[in-house]
């Protein structure tokens, strides 16, 4: 005898369809930025630790001001990579306002990246070359984790919802003595 698996629909379980499928989508919209943010900022890893590693070898600063060096590269790169890939929908009306707020958030994640390798180079002595790679890896990983919440929130905000932005304009268009008009997605 076969079992048989009976599904339960979003009205036996009281949850609607139509929410379980917005969740869903942004579920995904989510997950894809991730992985954009994350391409770019693996990009940008290289990047710093390439850098990183010719200041400290190829010259005779010390480790933070190397460091920093690297850092401050590093930010240029993610910005062009965060505005031409992974944010490229979102608004791109007030650039100079990004670009500032982009500065101060990677301002701030340069003190949290850099702080780590500080604290473990002059309050550690943990200053050797093997050294100084994880405690830069780790203080990344923490300013890392600063960056994608701020540059998310503040910096490069998410455009309305196309549903949002058809109402307004069909609101426009019909005037507000007309009925609203539901549109139905293609």
């Amino acid at each position: 005898m076969k079992a048989t698996t009976s599904r339960t629909s979003g009205a036996d379980s009281g949850v609607r369809p139509g929410r379980i499928g917005a969740l869903r989508q942004r579920f995904d919209a989510l997950a894809r930025e991730i992985a954009k943010f994350g391409v770019v900022g693996a990009l940008g890893v290289l990047v710093n630790f390439a850098v990183f590693n010719a200041m400290r070898h190829g010259t005779d600063l010390q480790v933070v001001r190397a460091s920093v060096i690297a850092t401050v590269v590093a930010i240029a790169f993610n910005y062009v990579g965060f505005r031409y890939f992974t944010y490229r929908d979102r608004d791109k009306s007030g650039r100079a306002k990004e670009l500032s707020l982009f500065l101060l958030f990677s301002v701030v994640g340069l003190v949290i990246e850099n702080g780590v390798l500080y604290v473990a180079t002059y309050a550690f002595h943990w200053d050797s070359q093997l050294q100084s790679n994880v405690f830069k890896f780790l203080g990344m990983g923490l300013a890392t984790l600063f960056r994608f919440w701020s540059y998310r929130t503040w910096v490069f905000k998410a455009l309305p919802a196309r549903e949002t932005v058809a109402r307004a304009e069909s609101f426009l268009e019909d005037g507000p003595e007309a009925k609203p008009v539901h549109r139905v997605k293609p």
